[in-house]
């Protein structure tokens, strides 16, 4: 068998695109076109496909190693994720499940250190690839070849966070003890199915494993976070007697709706 010659050549960003509008899955299997140069408030986004589980994909190219292609591409994935169901609803015929996380995909010919140690500290789906544009000898076809990049996993760190940790972030005494006087209270509201639990910079509550509201520490007071009465979710900063009262006129109402 005889092996066809080629050579690796530079292509435009422009081309670069057209190869992929063709043949999408070249990059993943079940990877398919939708739009491309679609506009945004960020400008125009380079492409827009979707994934064999039916995931949304922004897709940000160069044809040169740039690391400024990462900024570019989240600020697309933000106007995206902001307008997910609109998307899903105007491409329907790419049966977009708008439950999936939207993923973004950048494509270059080479990423630096830098940009794929910044890909392991953003939690969000992004998937690098780079690229060579080999052409035939003799030929005029191009055809990409694409090969993924591994992002490093970042180190597993187990935390474990505790009621006390969380109040002690309120320096103010009075208001460190009303908070803690205040969980007890709610606690007592419904022993069963009320659950407090404290998270890495809150502490949440539950009623039913629905969350109701949240209470945040701040230096010298607290905030509690719960819907309001036209069920619009709301910080009450806590600062008085007359705060919490309406705090927990709320958080009441809220539980009964729950129920």
């Amino acid at each position: 068998m005889i092996m066809s010659k080629y050579q690796t050549i530079e292509i435009s960003e422009k081309q670069l695109e057209d190869l992929i509008r063709q043949t999408p899955d070249n990059i993943e299997p079940g990877l398919k076109y939708i739009d491309h140069q679609r506009f945004t408030n960020r400008g125009p986004l380079d492409l827009l496909m979707v994934d064999s589980g039916n995931a949304l994909v922004v897709a940000e190219l160069k044809v040169v190693e740039e690391d400024s292609m990462l900024v570019q591409g989240i600020d697309y994935y933000d106007y995206i994720s902001r307008n997910l169901e609109g998307f899903a609803r105007i491409y329907k015929d790419y049966n977009i499940d708008p439950k999936q996380s939207i993923r973004l995909i950048l494509i270059a010919p080479s990423f630096s250190i830098s940009l794929i140690s910044r890909c392991k500290w953003i939690d969000i789906p992004i998937s690098l690839f780079t690229f060579k544009a080999i052409k035939l000898e003799n030929g005029k076809e191009i055809i990409p070849v694409f090969a993924e990049t591994t992002i490093p996993s970042t180190p597993e760190i187990l935390e474990s966070y505790s009621l006390d940790d969380r109040l002690k972030y309120i320096t103010d005494n009075d208001s460190r003890n009303n908070a803690k006087n205040l969980l007890k209270d709610i606690q007592d509201w419904d022993k069963t199915n009320i659950l407090i639990e404290p998270t890495k910079y809150d502490i949440s509550l539950k009623s039913s494993g629905r969350v109701f509201a949240y209470l945040s520490p701040r230096r010298q007071f607290y905030v509690i976070y719960t819907y309001d009465t036209e069920k619009k979710w709301t910080g009450y900063p806590i600062k008085d007697k007359n705060d919490l009262e309406n705090a927990i006129q709320l958080m009441k109402m809220n539980i009964e709706r729950i129920k």
